[in-house]
């Protein structure tokens, strides 16, 4: 039985621009913007969330099935996943529109201009969960919103366990929606920010949330993280990473380390303890999908942060 991923494939152009944007931007002509930035850096990322996801579960040995839609430039993309030997089976092409992809400016200080086109992502409700076959465990992380709740009531009525993970697609639902999906999910995941949003679009504290699944999943960075389960507060430290390169693409690598101990029955603490070493492994490369581990190399990290075998 297999763990199937539903959410985005997705392009990052990131570009670096070699210097502040404040030295550029004028206050009080914002009303009038009209700004370009010379960006001598440039690299172009594979990512998006389902990719993300499964990119780490492949890394700890897990067989990983990718619910997807991508548009008529996802060539490359494609071959990588056959190269990874990524199942792409349900990876459906969306004639006439682009892959969803992201267009990145950071400057010296890290703040970051994005624009994002969503392309092919608008269209995931054009996949059915039905079209999976042999799947025990399952995600939905961010991706069109017809999709999303498409997929959530699927799952539901299939039978299937799920985690609910609204990320950056949180803002596209009202309150009674996400009510909703937490009633149809088995367990929920987000990050400080996006649980503070949650909270605030229900109307409900993070404890009353939790009780509507089986548990509230909330990361805090490198402050760690927390379970919220059977009315207790399970405190998961965070690893410290060898360095701090980019953040992009942690959450995801967290939320597989989450999934591949659901999948084996695994307690709380041991399932959080290697969510929290993924997210650190990654934060080390640059790039969603370019740390290359195996899992016997993270079996040695897992032992060596908190002393047990994986």
């Amino acid at each position: 039985m297999r763990t199937l991923i539903c959410g985005s494939l997705a392009y990052d152009t990131i570009m670096v621009f070699k210097d502040r944007f404040k030295n550029h931007i004028l206050p009080e002509q914002i009303h009038i913007l009209n700004v370009a930035f010379l960006v001598p850096d440039m690299r172009r990322e594979y990512g998006g969330c389902a990719g993300n996801i499964a990119y780490n579960l492949k890394l700890l040995g897990d067989e990983p099935m990718i619910m997807a839609t991508v548009g008529d430039d996802a060539s490359l993309y494609m071959q990588r996943l056959d190269h990874l030997g990524l199942d792409s089976r349900h990876v459906k092409h969306i004639a006439g529109s682009y892959t969803a992809q992201a267009f990145i400016t950071t400057d010296l200080d890290d703040n970051q201009i994005t624009a994002f086109h969503p392309g092919a992502m608008t269209q995931s409700h054009a996949n059915q969960i039905r079209e999976a076959e042999n799947i025990s465990l399952g995600i939905i992380s961010p991706d069109g919103r017809d999709g999303m709740i498409d997929h959530a009531r699927q799952f539901h009525e299939a039978g299937i366990p799920f985690v609910f993970d609204p990320g950056q697609g949180l803002p596209m639902f009202s309150g009674p929606e996400l009510l909703h999906f937490l009633q149809l999910a088995d367990w929920c995941t987000v990050n400080d920010y996006e649980a503070r949003m949650l909270a605030d679009r229900t109307g409900r504290t993070l404890d009353e949330l939790a009780r509507e699944v089986q548990a509230l999943i909330v990361t805090y960075g490198g402050n760690g993280s927390e379970i919220l389960v059977d009315g207790q507060r399970l405190s998961i430290p965070s690893v410290a990473a060898e360095q701090i390169l980019d953040p992009t693409g942690c959450g995801d690598a967290y939320r597989a380390g989450l999934l591949y101990g659901m999948a084996r029955g695994w307690n709380w603490q041991k399932t959080g303890r290697l969510a929290s070493l993924m997210g650190s492994i990654k934060i080390g490369h640059r790039g969603g999908q370019n740390h290359k581990l195996t899992r016997d190399d993270i079996a040695e990290r897992y032992r060596q942060a908190f002393g047990e075998t994986l």
